[in-house]
């Protein structure tokens, strides 16, 4: 589940990562732990702030961040049916 927040303030990128993730909890009761952003706004690659990983994707448009809950996907368990 994620969260669309669009900021084109001067605000430093940790501002609006800061303000967005205060959105994210007070709408769904949790902290988010990721932020993608277009990479034009992370020229020195990922960082993390307040626990939040920021990270670049071509897919999100320059002034928005796509903030949410990233979880590694559980392995599927392999069936044995050998006996």
């Amino acid at each position: 589940m994620g969260l669309l927040w669009h900021d084109s303030t001067d605000k430093p990128i940790a501002d609006k990562v800061r303000d967005a993730a205060t959105r994210y909890a007070e709408r769904f009761g949790k902290k988010p732990n990721t932020c993608y952003v277009n990479p034009t706004q992370l020229p020195d690659g990922e960082r993390t702030v307040n626990g939040i990983a920021i990270r670049p994707s071509s897919r999100v448009l320059r002034h928005h961040f796509w903030i949410g809950v990233e979880s590694e996907q559980p392995v599927p368990a392999e069936n044995d049916n050998s006996s």
